[in-house]
């Protein structure tokens, strides 16, 4: 067979062949340099919690999540609550872009749009934090979430995450054992509990964290609620009241929120928007590990460590706060049509999941009283 000759020639061809070689390989050495010379985008954050709160950092875990997913390519950054913008600020702070991004909670946001509150305010038509969550996420309410903050132009996107606990009635100077004893209580809270406790005849006002225990010091407030046992005890609580009453519905079904400024986030590449969203989830379940672990270590400190003394709410109470929250949350309604909205996508949801729950889980008191009850089993294991 006859060898056919490039009519370029063989030299020129070769030429030919490793210049094409060199450009593609100095290509491939170009482009990491090039963004390598952009370098990582930053983000500066703030959220609502004192440094020292177990709150801060959460947000500083989620931060970590991100930072190390991404290799560095992003690089968050979160500040304590009043570095930039006082607490109650944040969400204006992060829709205008004097911040990026953001960690708090939506019942912060109360002052802009009640609606907002339901996202863990409330009694959560005996639903948990965990499945507010799902009904977040699979019911309905992350599409009403952005056409809540829509209505109100916030330029931001939010993700909902970190189901809480249960939280506490409060810290008061001495046990609540009916009703007659909130009366004229100049009392802490925020979001629709407002408006709850009001009803029940507390005179309320709504502080950031960081400054409750300071106000009850100093006699502003008579009692205060906040959250768990880490936080209420780092924030010192136990400083100013040895009396702390467990289980309420008025923030039985609350999740954190971490926020970015829209323009900013729809800036970042595609992928980048994924490792996000999946650090969120991430960092959603290792909080409530975390929370068990450390909220549980502290319960114990409190009461051995600092003299607390923690008493069961009184069931008239819990019964009262379910009938004013029915109240409040109608006249609501009857005032935003937002409210109306995801006021009847959540029921519909617990109607279906808490049924499902109810028939389905087993009561663990049961097992508690078991193992570690006054005739405890583990005794003998």
């Amino acid at each position: 067979m006859t060898k056919v000759k490039s009519p370029l020639g063989e030299k020129t061809s070769r030429r030919k062949f490793l210049g094409g070689a060199a450009i593609t390989a100095a290509a491939t050495v170009a482009a990491p340099s090039v963004v390598k010379a952009q370098g990582p985008i930053s983000m500066r954050w703030q959220s609502t919690w004192p440094s020292k709160d177990i709150f801060h950092e959460f947000a500083l875990d989620f931060a970590k999540k991100v930072n190390d997913m991404t290799g560095g390519d992003l690089k968050i950054e979160v500040l304590p609550a009043g570095a930039v913008v006082p607490a109650f600020g944040l969400l204006d702070a992060v829709s205008k872009g004097t911040l990026d991004g953001g960690h708090g909670v939506m019942v912060y946001h109360y002052g802009k749009q009640t609606a907002l509150a339901l996202w863990g305010s409330g009694p959560g038509f005996a639903m948990d934090a965990n499945m507010l969550m799902a009904w977040h996420r699979y019911g309905g309410g992350k599409e009403l979430l952005e056409k809540l903050y829509a209505s109100i132009g916030a330029n931001v996107v939010s993700f909902p995450y970190g189901p809480m606990p249960t939280q506490p009635l409060g810290w008061f100077k001495k046990p609540v054992t009916k009703m007659e004893d909130m009366a004229g209580l100049k009392f802490r809270t925020v979001g629709i509990s407002i408006d709850v406790f009001t009803g029940m005849g507390a005179a309320v006002n709504a502080l950031p964290g960081g400054e409750i225990v300071s106000a009850m010091d100093r006699g502003l407030l008579d009692a205060a609620e906040f959250n768990n046992a880490s936080s209420d005890r780092a924030l010192g609580f136990a400083d100013v009241s040895k009396v702390c009453m467990l289980q309420s519905y008025h923030q039985n079904a609350e999740q954190f929120e971490i926020m970015f400024n829209k323009t900013k986030y729809d800036g970042l590449p595609e992928k980048m928007k994924a490792i996000i969203a999946n650090a969120v989830d991430a960092a959603s379940q290792d909080m409530s590990w975390k929370a068990i672990d450390r909220y549980s270590k502290d319960y114990v400190e409190l009461q051995t460590k600092d003299n607390v003394k923690f008493y069961k709410t009184p069931d008239a109470i819990l019964r009262k706060q379910l009938e004013v929250y029915d109240d409040v949350v109608k006249k609501k309604a009857g005032e935003n049509p937002l409210f109306k909205e995801i006021l009847e996508s959540q029921l519909a949801f617990a109607q279906r999941a808490t049924r499902w729950e109810q028939d389905t889980v087993v009561n663990r008191r049961m097992a508690f009283d078991h193992y570690f009850g006054p005739n405890a089993a583990a005794k003998k294991i």
